[in-house]
């Protein structure tokens, strides 16, 4: 014969497994967003920067000219296209686009900064702006405006050291 008080707490108990399983829920989804969140927001800027080096590759400079907002007929007033050809061509400074790997990225307000580095030169910064996916060189200072340096700080932090 069950007692009166057999049940006492099997509510309570079972409330206090339910609000776990949603506070751990909320967490885990939390996690998985913030994650999906710093790994895909510069994906579209990664992508400009990327077809840019294709179209070196296959020496296309006009369309690549044309990515920095540029056309021969009407050329960026700081950037004409015998500069960009000596910067980009074929015996420029930057003449093999496949040998150049990205290093570094950093997120801005309004842009995204990629460090490429080539072998025998200089690293290059090139900055992507957010809305109208025009190439340039970087800014300086480096990245304008307010943005998040959360994997610099923790590579700093614990150890992972920055170039």
């Amino acid at each position: 014969m069950a007692g009166f008080l057999d049940e006492y707490g099997v509510a309570d108990a079972q409330r206090e497994r339910i609000i776990k399983h949603v506070v751990i829920g909320c967490v885990i989804v939390a996690i998985l967003g913030l994650s999906a969140f710093f790994f895909f927001r510069n994906r579209r800027e990664e992508r400009v920067v990327d077809r840019f080096l294709t179209t070196l590759r296959s020496r296309n400079y006009q369309e690549a000219y044309a990515m920095w907002g540029c056309t021969p007929q009407t050329p960026c007033a700081y950037y004409n296209p015998e500069r960009f050809i000596q910067d980009w061509g074929v015996a420029g400074t930057y003449k093999d686009p496949g040998a150049m790997k990205i290093e570094h990225v950093d997120a801005c307000d309004t842009g995204v900064v990629f460090d490429l580095s080539y072998p025998g030169a200089d690293d290059q910064g090139l900055w992507v702006e957010r809305k109208t996916k025009i190439l340039s060189y970087a800014p300086w200072p480096r990245c304008p405006g307010p943005h998040l340096q959360v994997i610099e700080y923790l590579k700093s932090r614990f150890g992972g050291g920055s170039k």
